[in-house]
């Protein structure tokens, strides 16, 4: 998500260049070997992390150039040039960006449009770095078929052999239908001219019938991006509330580290390891408290019209001593698709898959069984543009929740259909 104007100013001194005869930096590959500073250079500017853009391309126009490097992808290129005189006008060294103008109209001869560029940039002044503010809103309106988690299966059994008992469940253990109105909003700022993030998120989903179902959310968080020598990292610290019925139900504590080791990888691919530890509190259950350790790896590929993103990863959740089933281990798998359809219209797809295993029966005497959970989730959505900052959004998700013990499968669907606007 591009949190800073410098991108596009970037883009369009490129289109200049083209218009020209000026050739991009990274006009042909980098010679086996050789790091691609230009298109870190670029993901960093994407990422609004203007430090380390900033490093990369100083990096790239002072390089010695190599004979083997062909002309077109020399470190002395003028499209680096311009985009590293504008990142540091960006950031307020004025100095160094009216030295950078001055080789460029001294070295490349410039055409008139790049000339307007600096003349610009001359004319405004390097005022520095100026945090920006992203806000979005969702408003929607939905159908539930399973508002409650209702059981697939009416009928339960408890004990084992002479002494079970068969059962059946109320209908307010059953699958309960409704409509719903969704609200959400997101607040994104900007701390630090490197891509450190805090943020607000809220949810809240309001049903028409059932009520004691309404549920409310509150995130607060950090992320702070860096780098340690050619790893990328990024740091993630977040505290969640949940409210149900009115009530607060939960609330969460997390940390997270994303790591991206630098490897030979295909163009447009990134790959990368996230591990962190989640803890969860609820506030009117007892005995239900965990703690979730996580460790994934998480692969992603960003073409000009597609990104196609896959995880996977493993589980452990630590309980209190008395939680019913102990400890559990599982594992997790998800893939994302999104791509551009037609006239600005986008399509997403998704579907993930879950896996929790218990340590020990669940409730001996009451069920003895093992507790196996595999939950999978499908969603696909799509997104249709309306007005500038303004889309809609019809998305359809469905969830298989297939367990061992019978009371706690489920299998629910949703239709949502939701305006959203966004300042940026």
């Amino acid at each position: 998500m591009i949190r800073s104007g410098i991108f596009c100013l970037r883009v369009m001194a490129l289109t200049v260049l083209a218009l020209s005869g000026y050739v991009p930096a990274h006009a042909e590959p980098v010679p086996p070997g050789q790091p691609d500073l230009y298109q870190d250079a670029m993901h960093f500017l994407t990422d609004g992390r203007q430090d380390d853009a900033s490093e990369a391309l100083t990096k790239m126009i002072t390089q010695q150039p190599q004979q083997h490097v062909p002309a077109r992808i020399e470190p002395q290129h003028a499209g680096a040039w311009l985009d590293l005189a504008i990142i540091q006008c960006a950031l307020g060294h004025a100095a160094e960006a009216e030295r950078l103008f001055q080789a460029i109209e001294s070295r490349f001869s410039p055409p008139p449009g790049i000339l307007e560029v600096i003349a610009s940039h001359r004319a405004t002044g390097c005022k520095g770095w100026q945090s920006q503010n992203q806000l979005s809103m969702t408003l929607g309106r939905g159908i539930d078929n399973n508002v409650n988690q209702g059981a697939a299966n009416p009928m339960f059994s408890l004990g084992s052999g002479a002494s079970q008992v068969d059962l059946e469940l109320l209908p307010e253990f059953l699958p309960q239908h409704d409509q719903y109105t969704l609200l959400s909003c997101e607040y994104r700022h900007d701390s630090n001219s490197n891509g450190g993030v805090g943020f607000i998120q809220f949810r809240a989903r309001k049903n028409d019938s059932l009520s004691k179902y309404n549920t409310a959310a509150l995130a607060l968080g950090l992320e702070q991006p860096w780098r340690f020598g050619g790893w990328e990292m990024q740091g993630t610290a977040a505290l969640g509330f949940l409210t149900l019925g009115g009530q607060l139900y939960q609330t969460q504590s997390q940390i997270q580290a994303r790591i991206s080791p630098p490897l030979p990888l295909p163009q447009h691919v990134r790959v990368s390891m996230l591990t962190g530890v989640t803890h969860l509190k609820y506030t009117t259950l007892a005995n239900f408290d965990s703690n979730t350790t996580e460790v994934s790896g998480l692969a992603a590929y960003q073409g000009d019209t597609s990104q196609l993103q896959a995880s996977a990863g493993y589980l452990l959740d630590h309980g209190d001593v008395t939680r019913l089933g102990g400890d559990r281990k599982g594992w997790f798998a998800g893939l994302q698709w999104h791509t551009a359809i037609v006239n600005d219209i986008t399509g997403e797809m998704g579907w993930s898959r879950q896996h929790w295993l218990s340590e020990s029966a669940y409730s001996p005497g009451l069920i003895n069984q093992i507790r196996h959970q595999d939950t999978q989730l499908l969603h696909a959505a799509l997104i249709i543009p309306l007005k500038t900052h303004q889309s809609m959004q019809i998305e359809w998700r469905h969830v298989r929740n297939n367990e061992n013990i019978s009371i706690f499968q489920y299998n629910s669907q949703l239709l949502q259909v939701s305006w959203r606007w966004q300042n940026f």
